[in-house]
Order: C-alpha cells, then sequence, then structure tokens
C-alpha cells in the first residue's frame, strides 16, 4: 500500500506547463524539490511526467509526496486526544488546560505534539506534526493541526491572508467595555517570555464583546468575547493587561488566582475553509468547567 500523500487535479489551460500547472495550485518550489529528488512522484493521466510537460485541458495531475519522517527530537507517546474532526488533511482537538502544544525546556513531554505524534504512529500516519493553530498552555480549547506539510503550507498562506477565524471567551477582572483594541506587541527587555503593548512591537488587533457583567464579593468581573485579527504571542493576555483588565488567573500579567489556576482563557471558535476542497468548516468548543462554575 502507497503511504505517500496525494494530492489530484485537473488541468485547466492548453499548453501550460506541468511546473506551472503545480506552482498554481498551491505547491511550493521547496515541495517540488522534495517531490523530485526524495521520493516523491508526479503523474499526469497516470503516467510520469517531467515538469517542462505541456498540458491539455482535463489532464489529470496527481502528485505524492515523498513520505515525511517524525521531527527530531518529537517523541511519539500514548495520551488521551479529545478530536473534534479528521480527516486526510486536518486534525481539529479541543486541548484542555495544562497541557503544552509543543514540548518546551521546562515541559519536554505529553504535549499535544507528543501525543499527536503517537496517535499517526498508532493509525500508521505517515506524516510528522504541523501544528497550524497554537494555544498557551494554560489556555484550553480548539486547534487545528495539518497531516502534511503541504497542508501545512497552505494553512500558512490561509493565516497570512486572514481567512482563519479564532474566538476565545475569557473572564476578566473588572467591568469592560465592548471596544476595538489595537496596539503593537512586543517582548519585553527584562523577559524572554512575558509580551508588552510597545511603540516597537509588531501590529495586533483584538475587538471585544461583553457578554455579562457580574460581582463576586463585591469585586467586578467581565465573560467576554474576543476576535483576533492578527496572532501575536499571549495577545489576548497582553491587550486585556494593557487596558486594565487582566484575565483573571493570569498572574505573569496581573491577575489573581483566587477563583481558578490559570488564565481563564479558551477557543470556543475556529472556522476555515478546507485547505483542499475550499469547503467552509466551522467549529465550536464549549467553555470547560472551571470558568462555568466562575461565571454562573
Amino acid at each position: 500500500m502507497d503511504k505517500r500523500f496525494t494530492v489530484t487535479f485537473m488541468a485547466k489551460q492548453q499548453g501550460q506547463l506541468l511546473r506551472e500547472a503545480i506552482s498554481d495550485f498551491g505547491i511550493s518550489k521547496r515541495a517540488l524539490t522534495a517531490i523530485k529528488f526524495e521520493g516523491g512522484q508526479i503523474l499526469v493521466n497516470g503516467t510520469e511526467q517531467n515538469v517542462r510537460y505541456p498540458l491539455h485541458v482535463g489532464d489529470e495531475i496527481t502528485i505524492k509526496f515523498p513520505i515525511e519522517q517524525v521531527s527530531d527530537g518529537l517523541i511519539p507517546q500514548r495520551g488521551a486526544l479529545d478530536i473534534v474532526y479528521e480527516d486526510e488533511t486536518l486534525l481539529v482537538l479541543n486541548k484542555p488546560a495544562f497541557m503544552s502544544t509543543i514540548p518546551s525546556r521546562e515541559h519536554p513531554d505529553a504535549s499535544v505534539a507528543n501525543f499527536v505524534a503517537g496517535y499517526f504512529e498508532q493509525q500508521h500516519i505517515a506524516s510528522t506534526v504541523h501544528i497550524v493553530t497554537r494555544l498557551d498552555r494554560d489556555t484550553s480549547g480548539l486547534l487545528c493541526i495539518a497531516k502534511h506539510r503541504h497542508i501545512h503550507h497552505l494553512t500558512g498562506l490561509m493565516q497570512r491572508a486572514g481567512t482563519i477565524h479564532r474566538e476565545y471567551e475569557a473572564i476578566v477582572h473588572g467591568h469592560v467595555e465592548n471596544q476595538s483594541i489595537i496596539a503593537p506587541i512586543g517582548r519585553k527587555d527584562t523577559s524572554i517570555i512575558e509580551r508588552e503593548v510597545r511603540n516597537d512591537g509588531q501590529y495586533a488587533h483584538t475587538d471585544v464583546t461583553v457578554l455579562k457583567r457580574f460581582s463576586i464579593d463585591n469585586k467586578p468581573y467581565s465573560h467576554i468575547r474576543l476576535k483576533l485579527y492578527t496572532g501575536r504571542t499571549h495577545q489576548i493576555r497582553v491587550h486585556m493587561a494593557h487596558i486594565g483588565h487582566p484575565l483573571i488567573g493570569d498572574e505573569l500579567y496581573g491577575g489573581s488566582r483566587a477563583f481558578i489556576a490559570r488564565q481563564a482563557l479558551h477557543c470556543v471558535h475556529l472556522a476555515l475553509a478546507h485547505p483542499v476542497s475550499g469547503e467552509p468548516f466551522v467549529f465550536n468548543s464549549p467553555l470547560p468547567a472551571d470558568m462555568q462554575e466562575i461565571i454562573f
């Protein structure tokens, strides 16, 4: 059985060279080099052809990508995965809090990437792990993974074009107003982890919608929904702290852990067009119990 990841598409222009059609389909030059020299294959109507082959309208082009190797240093591990959606190209998970997306020096194993690598191994999927939408260790919710580097390339183009949409819900200190926060974010000079709003930072845009205002022991809190237009590190946490409403539980940015042992942040919504078919996909995830208990 051929385990190579395969895509098929039709030629649309008479006389177009095969390499041009491949580029138009979204296959990168780097991927094309790997196809040519690392065990891939390019077929036209079932026959192998070189990239200078002139196409006829309606020709069937089949690209077989070389088998991927698991990334060096990524140890496949068996662990529970809450799979929301899966096909031959994408894996969408509901990540619990207190699980890293990828291994780090502080948390070298038991990450999403470790468990997905173990799952791929168990399911005989010839791929390494390609994270599309990453979440902080203590943030819960929807997370998207590409099952092949070509799909990761396509989703990367989608992210740069702003066509992958994510929305979050959070609980913050104080009573917040609906607003749009546009403030550049960069690394704090005194920390390798902490970020801050600074003039020389990267453009960052977050919209805030209030869902509920409430009080506990006469102290004000707000349950909010946030829409990201950019994906800077710690963007929501930094922006909310910047306007004086840090997330509860977020000690790094001034939040209190009186009610929860992590920043109260959950990715509730993920929307994108399927990278191959173009079909619109929308995923939603309810708030976890530790956040619901505070609000209700």
